[in-house]
Formats: structure tokens, sequence, C-alpha cells
């Protein structure tokens, strides 16, 4: 048997335990892994969706570009320096700029320059200045390339499934798993951190699928992970499929823990959110996340105004509360485990300092 076979023998028969005893041991096992890899603070990335116009017309998500029922909307440049300002102020090492897909000129033009622009003004005596991840799709790598130039240092690009098949039942015929491979490929060459994760239950997965997700994540020597479970939106192609924990919002959800452990356990220092879609399906869901292994919490800092067509699937949480309620929450929820919160810190990926020295981080 070969590692490969074998690290999926492992996954696998892992992703199909069962039992309180044997959660807690792989919980109490993926936080020891945890410790070792990347300490104890939980770093912060404030989410600013700035933009829910997209180009792109995939199957399960809510802003879609043939949903007819959303309110489109993007920010201005003065209200996404002012979201970036406010987290400098709160102590946010870094933010996230997340939008829709588009690729056309004038995006990346506004992008980079915003980029350019968040970085000079949260220097402040400080040569950094805010750290900044995009999370706005598949560009071209002339594209990256300005974005990265510009001061934009991560890059969230979500494989969804390493299933290609998969991938194309979940996608229009015009979305291409090869290009979606090349931008991840891409943003590494460029020097991105590069993130990327899958969703946890898509209709026609299987539990295999799930483990080889977790090897793809080690194999591409990705960074940083932020995966979650899939979450009907019922205003999409998907809703109309079922999966097989369609109903179990329970199985689905420890599901759900047992990736991220599983994930910590096999890639060890890579960073690993606790997602937001983990809090929709259980009310302390980005407590566990870290109590299995994440290290990242991404609150949203979204204006209020906005949260609400920012909406891609059902029952995301927080659309209702501001920056600051959002803020002081996630503070007492991260107090209340334990954990330190790595206030004012970029929280970089150690894998990636390794991989840079020319180590394999993953071994």
């Amino acid at each position: 048997m070969t590692k490969g076979e074998a690290d999926l023998e492992y996954l696998v028969a892992r992703l199909n335990g069962s039992g309180k005893k044997e959660m807690a041991e792989l919980a109490k096992e993926a936080d020891s892994v945890r410790k070792e890899n990347v300490g104890e603070k939980i770093f912060f990335r404030g989410i600013i969706e700035f933009s829910n116009v997209c180009e792109k017309d995939c199957f399960y998500c809510g802003i879609r570009r043939s949903n007819k029922g959303v309110k489109r909307f993007t920010m201005g440049e003065r209200e996404i320096k002012e979201c970036a300002r406010w987290a400098y102020d709160n102590h946010y090492g870094s933010i996230v700029l997340q939008s829709g897909e588009r690729t056309d000129k004038a995006a990346v033009d506004f992008l980079v320059k915003l980029v350019r622009d968040i970085k000079k003004e949260t220097a402040r005596g400080s040569a950094k200045g805010l750290g900044v991840t995009l999370c706005v799709g598949e560009l071209g790598r002339k594209d990256y390339e300005e974005l990265f130039e510009a001061g934009a240092h991560r890059y969230l690009l979500r494989i969804e499934t390493a299933n290609p098949l998969l991938y194309a039942k979940i996608h229009p015929s015009n979305a291409s798993f090869a290009n979606r491979l090349r931008c991840l490929k891409d943003m590494k060459d460029i020097g991105y951190q590069v993130g990327t994760g899958a969703m946890i239950g898509l209709p026609g997965q299987t539990i295999e699928d799930i483990a080889k997700d977790i090897l793809f994540y080690k194999e591409f020597g990705a960074d940083m992970i932020g995966m979650g479970p899939y979450i009907v939106h019922k205003e999409t192609p998907l809703a109309a499929r079922q999966s097989l924990w369609h109903g179990k919002r329970g199985e689905l959800f420890e599901l759900a823990l047992r990736v991220v452990a599983l994930t910590r356990i096999m890639l060890k220092d890579v960073n690993i959110a606790a997602t937001t879609a983990m809090q929709a399906l259980h009310p302390r869901g980005r407590e566990l996340a870290f109590q299995y292994g994440a290290n990242i919490i991404m609150p949203i800092i979204t204006p209020t105004v906005f949260r609400k067509d920012y909406f891609l699937y059902d029952g995301k949480p927080c659309i209702d509360e501001n920056a600051a309620q959002c803020k002081a929450c996630i503070a007492a929820r991260i107090k209340s485990i334990g954990r330190q919160a790595g206030w004012g810190e970029y929280g970089d990926s150690p894998h990636y300092f390794k991989r840079q020295n020319g180590g394999n981080a993953h071994e």
C-alpha cells in the first residue's frame, strides 16, 4: 500500500467514526497538533463584502448571476476604506476584501488602487499596514501579479471539491476545473499565501470525496484552509438536489468538525478558519471549530445596510449586527474557550514561511 492509499484509508475510517468518546479523542489530538504548530492565538480577518455583482453562475451560490431576486450593490471606495480604517482602529491585524467575481479591467483596476491605498493609509508608523487577503475569484495571472504588487499578500480561492466530475455537476458548463487549478498555481508561483477549501456535504459527494479534498490541500501545499458545511440557498439549482446529509443538520455539523480536525492533523501548520457556516448549523459552531483545530476567525465588518444582500446561503448568521457588535460577540466567544485573541497581528501561516524556505512542512 502506498502512503497516499494509506492516508486515504485513514481519513475515510476517521470520517466514518461515531460516538462521543471517539469525537473527544479526535478533538484532543487535533488540539494538540494545533498547539504545537500554530500556538494559542486566534487571529482576526475582518471581512468586507464589498460587492455582490457576479459574472459567474455557480449552481450553489445565492449571488449567482442568474438569481434575479438579488438586489445588487457595489460599495464605493470611501465606504470600503472606512471599513478598513475601522478594522485598523479596532486592532484587527488583517482584512478580507470579498466580492462576487468580475474579470473586467475596470473592476481589477479599482481593486488594485483600493489595496494600494488601504496599505498606505493604515501604515501609520508601521511598515506593513493592515494585512490584506483577497477573495474575488478567478482572474488572469497578470491581474494576480498587479494585486500582489499593490500589497495583497493572501488569496483565498476555494476549490469547492477536488473531484473534477463533482465540480462539473455543481457549476455551469463554462466553468473549468482546470482553470481553477491554474489560478491556484499562479498565486503560489507569484508568492501569495494561498488559501483554498471545499464545501462539506454537497449533493453527490461521498466520504471518500471529502477525504480526497483533505489530501488535495496537502498535496497542493495550501497555506490556509477556509471550508465549511454546504448549506442550501433555496433560489439556486442545487437546492433541488439532495445530499447524503439532507435534513441531518446535526450529522453534517459533526462531519464538518471531523474535517476541521483531520485537516489540522494532516496539514499541521496551516491556518484554518472557523467559518460562519459552522455557526449557521450550531449556535456555538465557531467555538467548537476552534476546539477541533481552527485558529482563524473572519468576522463580518460589512456595513449592516449591505449585509442582507450578500446572502450566499439560507440562514446566514450575523446579518443584522454591526461591526462593533460582531467584535464584542467574537471576543466573548474566544474568551469563553480560554484562547487568546491575536489583536493587531497578521497571524500569517507558518506553513507559508517553511514553504518559502524550501521546507515541506506537511511531512
